[in-house]
This record gives structure tokens, C-alpha cells and sequence, in this order.
């Protein structure tokens, strides 16, 4: 059995390691005066800095959550490392070779180590691999792309064979058992045992924010692949989806330096932007940017004095909306200013690129326009503004946007902005700006429920002195909901869905998700449901369901499985489940009638292709509500 590290080595590691260097891997700090950095604590969520790490001594501490320690507990607290792993990573990035009492070797610390050891060992197997003959599919997906043999080596991107077993033989041949490759999620498990998880497929590594490779996202090539485009690593101890961005590890620094950060949609788009010159690029890994996505990348920014950027990009097809939307609800989690990014023609980092070169894509983020700006636009692209009535709902929907802009100064001419889209006075939004500040600014983004996150200063404060933090975010729950028609519908469905998939049936659950959710934390649950819709038949749907969305949603998802539907018989609420989620999709249709006919009264009957354009999307909305109702 293998001794302990001697003290002598675990003091002469400390001694010459820099723990600003570690701890600035993971947090933007600055400059506190003599000998002191500070930056946002890692260990709890803070709008001020109250971190402080002093080199010199080699501690740090927070006066915030008090948390404390030296270079070795940091590690410990943040990677989940024992203290004898500590050790041993910091001693072989400053090459001191460790002894162990009774001269034992370098023991096995455990499950963690072995699971990071399996995924470098897969990485290596899968970059080998896309040299082979076998992988010119990925070569050549890759090269349709823009991509040659040397970004693919910068990004560490691979192929996995079309076998059974071929990584399961290489792992378990360098020493890994089988329970560790279904732990790290390298493998899957079958009636004959474990085979390969990715099969056939281009991958690409996904690192922790120091480099560690802790899962991979696989893409579909082959036409007899029948599985999801994208496949990605399952939650493992390693590996937790909604904590990791793609491309952190490589954009940290410059994150940290240039104060910018842009959020793209996927591993290629990752790419294109870095070899764009655009290296502050992420993306998130098989999910929605949430929560805890902002807390990682406010750490890193150094997210606390105002002047830092986020920048989305967003695709323009529905789920690109939805995207926005979500990371709207979020954006004043945040002390940078936030932007949107829009190529022309709807255009993708990835796809950017490739037709109109690196300048196109720099020149994407340069021409960024504010969140706010942007989301009043997709707001009033939701009415007829042709229309008093349209008009109307349109300045209701938007006035709490204006209102809730932390800046103050920003307000009047944003108001200003707002009357000139709409065609009407000043005045008309400055008082519906007002009222709702005064009397609905509970209200919140796009008329979702919850608390403002912070004052117009853009921290909270107290009269008592200092920043304070706010109130801890509390689980969002059925009794919040507002009491409208429109979000009841919206409710009563996703009861429905949620505890009756097989009845609806795949294609309508899809179809409903696919529907505008006038409710937030709704939409969110929706989107969860559209992302496993092909797995309403299993056991574990609402497991499934519940490993998409954030704590906070998940305590409204488990009360609408459970809430009772208004139907007292089993035959009555079969009837009933398919009906709501059909009223959900023809209230969308009839939505879509409406601009469709107000489309068609302002169009010229002389431009007859655009005229017979806008009937045929009329015969066929026409078409599919007769099909739902089963006319």
C-alpha cells in the first residue's frame, strides 16, 4: 500500500506555486491594493467582489461566505479533488517529482482520477482515429466546413469507429474496468454487456476550465445512424452539463483580459469564431444556457464593475427565439452589458465563415446590438402594429422591457425608441413606462413573474452601508403563475404532456412545444418536454424531463405531474389531454391565421406571387386545424 506524500515535498510545492496563477484559472481578479487581489468569490453567487487572495502568504478569503484556505483546499473545494490529488497536480506543473513515506509509488486516489485518466485516454483513441481510412466522412464533414487538419488538432477534434467495442478494447487493455467506463460515460451497458457509446460519429472533447477532458459531443455523419444529431456524455461525476461551456478552457484568458464574452450554439460555431480571431467564443453542451452557465463566466469575466460585454448569437428559426428569450430572463444576472449578434441571412458563426470569410464573422460581433434592443424588436414582431388593437398589445408587452433597464439614463431613449416603432406619441409609452415601474415591476422580463434582481445602480445596496446580496432565488411554483386564459391553457397542457405522453403521442407533443409560451419558467418547461418528446413512452420521462431544467423549475414541473386534470374518469382524461394540447396548437394556428389575414390586407392584389404566397400559408394552416379537430 502506498504512504503519504512527505511534508517536506507538499511544502516545497506550496512554496513554489503562485496561488494567484491557480486561482486565476478560475477567477478574474484585480488588483486590491499592496499585496492583495480580489475578484467574485467562487464558492458562493455575488454581485461585489469580496474574494481576496494574497500571494504572498498563499491564502485566500472570502468576506462574503468566509470561506478560506491555501492553494491545496482551493483545488480541493473546486475540482472535488482529495488533497493528496492536489498535491500531486500542482507538483507536475512546477516538476518536482514527489516521495512517498515507505517508498511507495504515486497511489490511486480514487474514482475522480480514474475517470479524467479514461476520458484523456478516450481523447487520444478518438484523435488517432480520425486519421484513419475509416474516418474520411469526418474529414470530409469537417472540410465542407472550413476546417483543416490543424484546427481540428486545436481543438482536439476526433472520430469515433463504427464498432461495437473498439474503445471498450483499447480502454480495457490500458487498464480501465468496465464500471469505470460506464461511470465516466464512455460506454453504454446492453443484455451482452457494455459496448461503445459513440459509434461512427465526429467528436469533440469537452474540457473542464482547466483542460481536463470530462466528456464529448458526437455528431451524426453516417445515413443509418438513426440516433440524435448530437450526442453528448451523460451526467457523470465529472461531467455535470449545466456547469461546462465548450471552448472555456481555451477563451478564459481572453475573456478575463478583453472583458467580453460571446455565447454561440455549438462546437463548429466554437471554432469558426476562435480561428476568426473571435477567441473569446463558448458554447453550452446539450442544453440551454442557464444559471449556472452565468455564474461560471461572471467569475471569469470579473463580472462586477459594468464595463465587461456578453454577446449571444442566436439562430433565427424558432428554437434560435426561444434561446433569446431564456437568456433574456437571465441578463440582468449579470453587471456586463449584454448584446445580441445576428449574422445576415441568418447566417451561423460556422456557416458565416465559410461563405463570406473571418473578417464576416469579426465584423458579426462588432455590429452587435443591445439585448434590449433586440428583444423589443421580437417583441413587436409578435403584432399587427397595422392595427389600434395591435399597437396597444404591443406597447403593453414591451413598456416592462423599457422599464426594467437598470441604467436610468438608458430609459428615455429607449422610450424615445419604442414610440418611434410604434407610430405613436412619447408621452403614451413614458406613462405605460412608468406604471409599470411604479405599480407592476414585479412583473418582470416578457411578463414573467420574479423579483428584480437589482437596483438602478446595477448592485443591490442598503442603507446600512456596502453592497448587499439579494434574496436567494426562490423555487418558482404553480402558485405564481399569473391567472390570465392564455397562461392557464398553457398549463393545463403541459399537466397534460407531462402525465400523459404515450396518450398524446410524439408528434403532437412536439407540434405543441413548438407553440409560443406567452410564461417564462413555462416555456422552459416546455422546451424540456420538446428536447425528449421521442421518449414519452419510457419510465423515466419525467426523470428525463427534470435533468433539463435548472432547481428552480423543477419544483413546477413535479407539481404539474401531479396537480389533478378536470376530468373524473380515466376515459374522460385520455379524451381530455389530447384535446388541451390540441387547443394549445390551434390557439397557435389561429394566432398565425390572424397575422396571415392582416398580411394579406396591406399586400398589393397586384403583386400576385406575394398575394398567392400568403394564401397557400393560409389553406395550410387552414388545413392542419381541420386535421387536429378532425374534420
Amino acid at each position: 500500500m502506498a504512504g503519504l506524500i512527505r511534508q517536506s515535498d507538499i511544502e516545497e510545492v506550496k512554496a513554489r506555486t503562485n496561488i494567484a496563477d491557480v486561482v486565476g484559472s478560475y477567477v478574474s481578479l484585480k488588483s486590491a491594493g499592496v499585496g492583495s487581489l480580489k475578484g467574485l468569490c467562487p464558492f458562493h453567487d455575488e454581485r461585489s467582489p469580496s474574494f481576496h487572495v494574497r500571494p504572498q502568504v498563499g491564502f485566500y478569503h472570502c468576506f462574503g461566505c468566509g470561506e478560506s484556505g491555501d492553494v491545496y483546499s482551493f483545488l480541493q473545494k473546486m475540482d472535488h479533488v482529495s488533497f493528496s490529488e492536489a498535491v500531486e497536480r500542482l507538483a507536475a506543473g512546477v516538476g518536482i517529482q514527489l516521495h512517498y513515506e515507505d517508498g511507495g509509488n504515486a497511489p490511486d486516489h480514487g474514482n475522480r482520477a480514474r475517470l479524467l485518466a479514461a476520458n484523456q485516454a478516450a481523447a487520444e483513441f478518438f484523435t488517432d482515429a480520425l486519421a484513419s481510412p475509416e474516418a474520411q466522412v469526418g474529414r470530409a464533414f469537417l472540410g465542407e466546413r472550413g476546417f483543416d487538419a490543424h484546427a481540428a488538432a486545436r481543438f482536439g477534434v476526433g472520430f469515433a469507429p463504427k464498432s461495437w467495442d473498439q474503445l471498450t478494447k483499447h480502454l480495457r487493455g490500458r487498464g480501465f474496468t468496465a464500471d469505470e467506463l460506464l461511470a465516466a460515460g464512455l460506454v453504454s451497458s446492453g443484455d451482452r454487456g457494455v459496448y461503445d457509446r459513440f459509434r461512427g460519429r465526429l467528436v469533440w472533447p469537452i474540457r473542464d476550465i482547466t483542460g481536463q477532458t470530462v466528456g464529448f459531443g458526437a455528431r451524426r455523419l453516417l445515413d443509418d445512424d438513426k440516433g440524435p444529431k448530437y450526442l453528448n456524455t451523460p451526467e457523470t461525476p465529472v461531467y455535470h452539463k449545466a456547469q461546462v461551456l465548450y471552448g472555456l478552457d481555451l477563451a478564459k484568458r481572453d475573456i478575463s483580459r478583453g472583458h467580453q464574452v460571446v455565447v454561440v450554439e455549438g462546437y463548429t460555431d466554437v471554432m469558426a469564431c476562435h480561428l476568426a480571431g473571435v477567441t473569446t467564443a463558448v458554447a453550452t453542451c446539450g442544453t440551454s444556457f442557464g444559471v449556472d452557465h452565468i455564474k461560471v463566466l461572471r467569475r471569469v469575466l470579473g463580472d462586477d464593475s459594468g464595463i465587461g460585454e456578453v454577446v449571444f448569437t442566436f439562430d433565427p428559426d424558432a428554437a434560435g427565439q426561444k434561446a433569446a428569450v431564456r437568456a433574456f430572463g437571465e441578463e440582468q444576472r449579470f453587471a456586463a452589458q449584454t448584446y445580441v449578434a445576428v449574422a445576415p441571412e441568418g447566417l451561423d458563426p460556422c456557416d458565416l465563415r465559410l461563405a463570406r470569410g473571418d473578417e464576416a464573422v469579426r465584423r458579426l460581433i462588432d455590429t452587435k446590438k443591445p439585448m434590449f434592443e433586440f428583444m423589443i424588436r421580437q417583441l413587436l414582431g409578435r403584432y399587427n402594429l397595422e392595427t389600434v388593437e395591435g399597437r396597444a398589445g404591443a406597447l403593453r408587452a414591451a413598456a416592462p422591457v423599457v422599464a426594467d433597464i437598470r441604467d436610468p439614463s438608458l430609459r428615455p431613449g429607449y422610450s424615445r425608441e419604442l414610440a418611434r416603432m410604434l407610430g405613436v406619441d412619447i408621452d403614451e409609452v413614458s406613462r405605460a413606462v412608468s406604471a409599470v415601474r411604479r405599480g407592476g415591476g414585479e412583473q418582470g422580463r416578457a411578463g414573467e413573474n420574479r423579483p428584480r434582481a437589482r437596483s438602478d445602480a446595477g448592485t443591490a445596496s442598503s442603507a446600512a452601508g456596502p453592497a448587499a446580496e439579494p434574496a436567494p432565488e426562490r423555487p418558482f411554483s404553480i402558485a405564481d403563475l399569473p391567472k390570465d386564459p392564455a397562461t392557464r391553457l398553457e398549463r393545463d397542457a403541459l399537466m397534460a404532456m407531462l402525465q400523459y405522453p404515450a396518450v398524446i403521442g410524439v408528434d403532437l407533443l412536439r407540434r405543441a412545444t413548438a407553440t409560443t409560451f406567452t410564461q417564462g419558467s413555462l416555456a422552459v418547461v416546455s422546451d424540456a418536454i420538446a428536447v425528449n418528446a421521442e421518449h414519452a413512452d419510457e419510465p423515466n420521462w419525467l426523470g428525463r424531463i427534470l435533468g433539463e431544467l435548472p432547481p428552480t423549475v423543477q419544483g413546477l414541473v413535479q407539481q404539474l405531474a401531479v396537480a389533478p386534470l378536470p376530468e373524473r374518469t380515466e376515459r374522460e382524461v385520455l379524451r381530455y389531454a389530447r384535446e388541451i394540447t390540441i387547443s394549445l396548437v390551434d390557439r397557435d394556428l389561429l394566432r398565425l391565421k390572424a397575422e396571415l389575414l392582416g398580411k394579406l390586407q396591406r399586400t398589393d392584389p397586384a403583386a400576385r406571387e406575394v398575394y398567392a404566397v400568403i394564401q397557400r400559408e393560409l389553406v395550410r394552416v387552414e388545413t392542419e386545424r381541420r386535421a387536429l379537430r378532425g374534420d
